[in-house]
């Protein structure tokens, strides 16, 4: 465990950053190689590849709740320097991750064909988002168990255990890719089930490498089947402060299925060209989640001790950080855009869509920052409601204005783009206003106890 309620700030968010950021950078690169594959085969794959790939926002949404209400738990226990605390809340989430695997798996193999057809711009696109999604089926299940046990690692301050196995299961996938989808070495192509099942064998790994790190080499929390027997009042914890968290990004999810849903009709080069531009979108990301994300634990840990102040530095580090990242970032999107698209597909269509989202969209990259932060602060706080609620009033905004707009005439894909700009601007300073009030009653709540005896700020 590393104890963040002592030193300087700014290195404690770079330190737990680093590791973040590199992991996040190869966890990028499963799907980067998977859409550089897939491209060789068509617009089509990529664009089945891509609705598919949308489910991911989903996954997210239900490992945030695993992930969220384990890293913040420990990370208060942590602060408290309560190791059994820790110990039980990372068993139950365990369970947790278990229970979600099943349901994901069933409610995968039951209404897989109804999700990727209702996307699907065309029957070849609809064919190969259903070879992918059987194949990756697993894939997401499994990611339950990874967010759980990678959660515990980051909320006592250690992420360096998690990089690694990113970086090994990545590579395992960078290895298989090319033999399972063009058939390298084996003459066997599988097209895009074979995209699927390289991602499944390599999350499959990473479980198996993450498991042996906690029963071998972790010793805050540490790995005991024994303790694994249900705890309702723990799951009660952990799904108070997960669930919103949760709530945040399934309206991300349904935020991308609204904008699959609108350009379906422009046809196949567009649905791929968004969705070539929002994987490079995300890869560009990376930077500045890993600094939001570094936040969370440490003014978690400073808020399980007490320490009002330090978590409120916390804040204003990261939200500094967070700025000049972003608008370096906006930069190489308006520069390089047409570049970075053109990585992924020679097709003139295709390219002009990313590219055309990714110079539109970018002007909004240093408020969606901000929300990155605040989001993770809230986190920090015990409460993920008001990031729900702020997320929940941009989906509304966009929503309703973009579906009116497609059925303008004269309609272009640019509008939809704009109003996205406007939407998570607007959502920014919701945020903001939302953070003032939750800090206020935060600050209130911790000084009404003694640091030695600072209640589970979660529970309260």
């Amino acid at each position: 465990m590393k104890d963040f309620t002592q030193g300087s700030i700014p290195r404690h968010i770079v330190t737990m950053a680093l590791p973040i950021f590199f992991g996040m950078i190869f966890q990028t690169a499963y799907f980067l190689v998977d859409l550089y594959f897939v491209a060789q085969l068509g617009g089509d794959a990529v664009a089945g590849v891509g609705a598919t790939g949308n489910l991911q926002f989903i996954i997210m949404a239900l490992t945030q709740v695993l992930s969220v209400g384990t890293m913040v738990l420990i990370s208060y226990a942590s602060g408290r320097k309560d190791r059994d605390d820790a110990n039980a809340v990372f068993h139950q989430s365990l369970l947790m991750s278990g229970v979600c695997m099943l349901i994901t798996l069933a409610v995968g193999m039951l209404w897989g064909d109804v999700y990727t057809q209702t996307l699907a711009a065309n029957a070849a696109t609809a064919a190969a988002a259903h070879d992918y999604f059987v194949a990756f089926l697993p894939a997401l299940a499994l990611q339950f168990a990874l967010a759980s046990m990678g959660a515990a690692l980051r909320g006592t301050g250690v992420a360096k255990p998690t990089m690694i196995v990113q970086v090994a299961s990545v590579v395992l996938n960078a290895i298989l890719a090319p033999v399972l989808i063009a058939g390298w070495g084996t003459g066997k192509p599988l097209g895009v089930f074979g995209a699927g099942l390289a991602s499944a064998i390599s999350f499959a790994a990473a479980v198996v490498m993450m498991l042996l790190y906690f029963r071998k080499l972790e010793h805050f929390v540490e790995f005991d089947a024994a303790k694994l027997r249900f705890d309702w009042s723990v799951w009660k914890r952990i799904l108070k402060v997960g669930l919103s968290a949760g709530g945040e990004f399934a309206l991300m999810f349904v935020s991308m299925g609204i904008i699959y849903l609108i350009i379906r009709d422009a046809g196949a080069e567009a649905q791929a060209g968004f969705g070539i531009g929002g994987r490079v979108m995300q890869a560009l990301f990376i930077p500045s989640m890993a600094v939001a994300f570094a936040t969370a634990p440490v003014a978690g840990q400073n808020i399980g001790a007490g320490n009002i102040q330090r978590a409120k530095q916390t804040l204003f580090v990261g939200l500094a950080m967070e700025t000049a990242v972003m608008i370096v970032l906006t930069v190489i999107a308006q520069v390089e855009g047409d570049t970075l698209v053109a990585l992924f597909s020679r097709d003139a269509a295709v390219i002009a869509v990313g590219a055309g989202f990714l110079h539109i969209i970018s002007l909004n990259f240093v408020a969606q920052g901000v929300i990155f932060t605040l989001s993770n602060m809230f986190q920090s706080l015990g409460n993920t409601l008001p990031a729900m609620l702020s997320s929940g009033i941009r989906v509304l905004s966009f929503a309703i204005p973009g579906w009116w707009l497609h059925n303008q005439p004269g309609f272009e894909l640019r509008k939809l783009w704009y109003l996205s700009v406007a939407t998570v601007t607007l959502q920014m300073f919701i945020s903001a206003g939302l953070m003032v009030r939750e800090w206020r009653k935060a600050a209130v709540r911790i000084a009404r106890t003694a640091p030695s005896t600072v209640p589970d700020p979660a529970a309260a």
